[in-house]
């Protein structure tokens, strides 16, 4: 731990307002946890900045040191991209502030922001920003990778409701970055991870939803031997939608806790989970093929506020259990996928282990493929197969399955993968694929702006020479 014993921290928290941790502090290991249990990574130093002064000054004194930095927004990156060893960790904990203009339509957020932070600014307005599927997710991670979720069928992905983000540069420069400041930087941080500099803030485009905020969601469930049958269907029914409906699909096992029927707990099953967000006189009738269909297990669907949605699984996957995800872009679920996806729904290895396909159709396929740095525009699915426990000891036994599970399912898919469900050792061809042909691009923004790859600890995108 070299960094550690030679680097004059002193100097660094004598220009702070925020809080520096050191691994001799009480609150070092606390401090460094992610929300990925597997993740066990020992940073020199973690900053819990208070302004963007401070991030300034990490920054500076980073590249002063030759420290390696990294970014710590929500901390739920999969590979635990926000932190590593020997590492300056900038931590936005402390900053979640936001700022509400209902009349524009708008939302200023900090970085260190959750979604759930931003819908409860948001939905007593009635309105929400198209977001991921779990509350707890961390707003900067999310947005700078693309951001699918929920809402993306009618608003688009997080990154096209983006309109501006204050970020501080390489050099320790604080820009503006929207369509007609830095543009190019805009262009590149709407979808292309962290590699372009610390995003302090984020301004919004909000949408009203459903009837002032209160959306028509939840579970439709299925025995798992109706995999196959319900899988079709999903496939055919989905495109044709209203996209004010929404659905992605699961492999799973019921919890044992309510409201699921207790004669239901523990049992593997496959379902949707749905979102509504149109008025409510028409939900009877766009609802009707997904209720009606099959003979279904639960069907949960309710009006509800968009945040309970949203928030709807946090419990159920709290910070800090084991993680492994594998991840892939699907333009189609063909018929040799859902027979993988049958071979691995039977042997999930753990109650909390899953599969998810999250639709990217309708508004998130209309932006043009060179709009933004998101370049998989073509519609179809964003997949991720992830095993889950509290226990460590399941680990490799359920890395192994999504291994397995990915190897098997890979050549079905379109390629690359949603770049927030990679970890982070998958290589430069992975990173590359996932790009598509704004790679180039993009490698050529990250020479103009960090020629020295100081922001490397993410999906990293080498600057072009």
């Amino acid at each position: 731990m070299t960094t550690i014993a030679t680097a004059p921290y002193e100097e660094l928290a004598a220009t702070l307002r925020g809080d520096l941790v050191l691994p001799s502090d009480p609150a070092y290991d606390a401090a460094r946890a992610v929300y990925n249990g597997a993740i066990d990574r020992r940073p020199s130093a973690i900053v819990r900045v208070r302004d963007t002064a401070d991030v300034v000054a990490c920054v500076k004194f980073a590249r002063a040191h030759d420290i390696t930095i990294a970014v710590r927004g929500g901390g739920h990156n999969a590979g635990g991209l926000g932190i590593a060893d020997d590492a300056l960790v900038i931590d936005f904990a402390l900053l979640h502030s936001t700022t509400v203009d209902p009349e524009h339509h708008t939302v200023r957020v900090d970085a260190g922001c959750t979604w759930a932070d931003v819908d409860h600014a948001t939905v007593p307005f009635g309105m929400a920003v198209p977001c991921g599927f779990l509350g707890s997710t961390g707003v900067a991670g999310l947005t700078l990778g693309g951001g699918v979720g929920y809402l993306a069928r009618r608003f688009g992905l997080t990154v096209d409701n983006l309109l501006s983000a204050d970020v501080v540069l390489a050099d320790g420069t604080l820009v503006t970055a929207n369509e007609t400041s830095h543009p190019d930087l805009f262009w590149a941080l709407r979808g292309g991870g962290g590699n372009f500099g610390v995003v302090t803030s984020f301004t919004f485009r909000a949408h009203d939803i459903g009837e002032h905020g209160v959306i028509i969601g939840g579970p439709v469930l299925y025995d798992l031997a109706d995999t196959p049958d319900v899988l079709r269907w999903y496939r055919e029914l989905l495109p044709s939608l209203p996209e004010e409906l929404s659905g992605w699909f699961g492999l799973l096992t019921i919890p044992p806790a309510p409201p699921f029927p207790e004669e239901l707990w523990g049992r593997k099953a496959c379902g949707i989970v749905w979102c509504y967000t149109g008025p409510h006189d028409r939900a009877d009738e766009v609802l009707e093929p997904v209720k009606s269909y099959g003979t279904p297990l639960v069907v949960g669907l309710q009006p509800m506020p968009h945040n309970i949605l949203q928030t709807a699984f946090d419990e159920l996957y709290p910070a800090g259990l084991q993680w492994y995800w594998k991840a892939d872009f699907f333009s189609e679920i063909s018929d040799e996928a859902i027979d993988v996806h049958v071979r691995y729904g039977q042997t999930l290895p753990t109650p909390f282990s899953t599969m998810h396909l999250y639709p990217m159709d309708g508004a998130a396929a209309r932006v043009p493929a060179e709009a933004t740095a998101f370049g998989y525009r073509d519609g179809g699915w964003a997949g991720v197969i992830v095993g889950v426990s509290p226990e460590p000891a399941d680990l490799d036994g359920m890395s192994r399955w999504a291994k397995d599970y990915w190897s098997d399912l890979h050549p079905t898919s379109a390629g690359g993968a949603y770049i927030n469900f990679m970890m982070d050792d998958e290589g430069q061809d992975r990173v590359r694929a996932s790009y598509r042909d704004n790679y180039d691009r993009l490698a050529r923004i990250k020479a103009k702006y960090d020629p020295e790859n100081v922001f490397h600890v993410n999906q990293n995108i080498r600057p072009a020479r």
